[in-house]
């Protein structure tokens, strides 16, 4: 069993397993929901159990994405795709997690938006968009 929360602990995150794609997406909208950029693993909906979901609140950011994070500390945590059909996954703020997952960074997102404050030194591929 992986664990994860946020800041204060009233939401708790559990996953049997964690499969899917991981990323580091630099875009204009993470970096200000995260204050930096956003390191996630996509996760299947089904594979997610959370504990205290009424801590949790959701931000529409677009037309096809709303971010949950904790009402009470602000901890940015999930990332979720509206379009259900198309997406049967939610995104998992890595940084929320508990000890060691066993996740290493598949690639960089979104790069062409990166803050001008730091550089991007690892060789994992980069998405300009």
């Amino acid at each position: 069993m992986i664990k994860g929360s946020c800041l204060c602990g009233a939401i708790t995150i559990k996953l049997a397993q964690i499969v899917g794609n991981s990323d580091a997406c630099h875009c204009r909208e993470c970096r200000k929901w995260t204050g930096h950029f956003l390191a996630s693993v996509d996760v299947k909906r089904e594979a997610i159990s959370i504990i205290g979901e009424e801590h949790l609140n959701w931000y529409q950011s677009s037309e096809k994405v709303r971010r949950g994070f904790c009402r009470h500390c602000g901890s940015s945590l999930l990332f979720d795709p509206l379009d259900k059909k198309k997406h049967d996954w939610l995104a998992i703020a890595l940084g929320c997690f508990d000890g060691d997952t066993g996740i290493t960074l598949e690639k960089h997102i979104f790069v062409a938006e990166k803050g001008d404050y730091y550089q991007i030194s690892d060789n994992l591929p980069q998405r300009q968009q």
